[in-house]
């Protein structure tokens, strides 16, 4: 009676690990840095652009039960946030599959925004998690130009169409304007994380004041299910033989042609060069924010 249970054991040896019967595998994304629409070849950033390629493999994988999303953003674009989010919860719904996001340094603002397609929010006691608000910033340039001569000269067919132009004085009616658009942005944060995390949330008055606190304060906050980390906590769920799959973006040898060759001559490298710079400011004062 033992014959064929022994020698199914045999056998299993001598295959993957990933294709024994007893072994899980879980597909394992990571959706790392700021997030900002566009990107290039020298700095690519988060956006639905770059990351739907990986999204869309780990979710293909047939006999998972899960999908294991590690997040690690500090923020940025909502949009881009917003559609990345929406993108792992429709393969969810459609492939039956569960999301368990995995918080590393910071999911705050756009990053914890994406982090609310999870089913569970597991956050390293120490990240920084939270940020449920909306900022814009910018700079003026008005009193720089007129100390070195520069006139400027604006035309517009539509009087708003220089709003908060940075050469420019700031004007109160384009201040309101622009708090408006993101009272109504912050509103729609808001109702994803109520209606994600529901119940699980404290009474905390500063809980959408765009504080952020750390992974274990975010814990009794509600906005995190429990404390850990990826491999442990995953092996502890689906067992010790639980097999992680890293996925990233299918890219095959045309499209690698191809991403070269849009690299053109040095003034188009130069440009992709400068507009790589400018991100890394811009990416750079979003972690800022956050001390780290």
């Amino acid at each position: 009676m033992e014959t064929q249970p022994a020698v199914k054991r045999f056998f299993d040896r001598l295959l993957p690990a990933a294709w024994r019967s007893n072994a899980v595998t879980i597909p394992v994304i990571r959706l790392h840095g700021a997030i900002l629409a566009g990107g290039n070849q020298f700095r690519p950033s988060l956006s639905l652009a770059s990351a739907a390629g990986a999204i869309e493999k780990a979710f293909a994988i047939k006999g998972a039960p899960a999908v294991a999303i590690s997040v690690n953003s500090p923020g940025g674009s909502p949009v881009q946030a917003r559609l990345i989010y929406k993108r792992i919860r429709d393969l969810a719904a459609e492939k039956n599959k569960r999301v368990i996001v995995f918080v590393e340094d910071a999911a705050a603002s756009g990053g914890y925004m994406i982090a609310l397609a999870g089913d569970e929010i597991v956050a390293d006691p120490s990240s920084i998690v939270g940020s449920i608000g909306v900022v814009s910033a910018g700079f003026g340039f008005q009193e720089l130009i007129r100390k070195i001569g520069v006139e400027r000269r604006v035309h517009t067919a539509g009087r708003n169409k220089s709003i908060l132009d940075p050469f420019q004085p700031e004007k109160k009616e384009d201040v309101e304007r622009l708090k408006t658009l993101q009272l109504e942005i912050h509103d729609t944060f808001i109702d994803m994380v109520r209606e994600r995390r529901g119940a699980k949330l404290a009474e905390e008055p500063d809980l959408f004041t765009g504080l952020f606190w750390t992974g274990g304060k975010a814990l009794e906050l509600g906005l995190v299910d429990a404390l850990g980390d990826m491999r442990s906590f995953l092996k502890e769920r689906y067992g010790d033989k639980t097999r992680l799959q890293l996925v990233s973006a299918p890219r095959g040898f045309l499209g690698r042609r191809l991403g070269l060759s849009r690299i053109g001559n040095g003034a188009e490298i130069a440009a992709l060069a400068a507009d790589g710079l400018a991100e890394a400011a811009q990416e750079r004062a979003l972690w800022a924010r956050l001390g780290l």
